[in-house]
């Protein structure tokens, strides 16, 4: 039986074209330099580079806790889009990238569980992690940190 949870979503106007975001993002081994939860990523084994079906290994920590996560790129769409499911819970991450005008993007930032959130993962949420209402609230600011981060990566010079 799966657990079903809120979708979260998160929006960020970004000055930069959307070829120099789509160079942060698409590369997940630099996720630990956006998300305040990830502290380190790799590619698993026979996988050299990014792409539709690429499997990586999370590194996570909040509060303390640390555990480990696997995820399998689900879309790869240069320029447009990238997502993975991360495979202890089902989750689906998922970035979105939209032109703005000649020289701007809007990323979009979403998590969802299309198939709900299994009961262990759940578990390991209310177990380890301080529950789902603590927990899920460090996730929604974590989203928008990471979308921040992003951001100041993407205009720096």
């Amino acid at each position: 039986m799966n657990v079903e949870i809120p979708r979260l979503e998160h929006q960020i106007e970004i000055d930069a074209p959307p070829a120099k975001v789509w160079e942060l993002i698409s590369d997940v081994r630099r996720m630990n330099e956006w998300s305040p939860q990830v502290t380190s990523t790799r590619l698993r084994a026979g996988y050299d580079t990014v792409a539709l079906g690429t499997e990586f290994t999370n590194r996570n920590q909040h509060q303390g806790q640390e555990w480990t996560t696997h995820a399998t790129i689900v879309r790869f769409e240069p320029e447009q889009a990238l997502a993975f499911r991360v495979a202890e819970n089902g989750m689906v991450w998922a970035y979105e990238l939209t032109p703005l005008g000649d020289s701007g993007t809007l990323l979009t930032q979403r998590r969802e569980a299309p198939e709900g959130v299994s009961e262990l993962a759940a578990g390991f949420v209310e177990s380890h992690l301080g529950g789902a209402g603590t927990f899920m609230p460090a996730v929604a600011a974590g989203g928008r940190e990471t979308l921040e981060a992003l951001k100041a990566a993407a205009e720096a010079p």
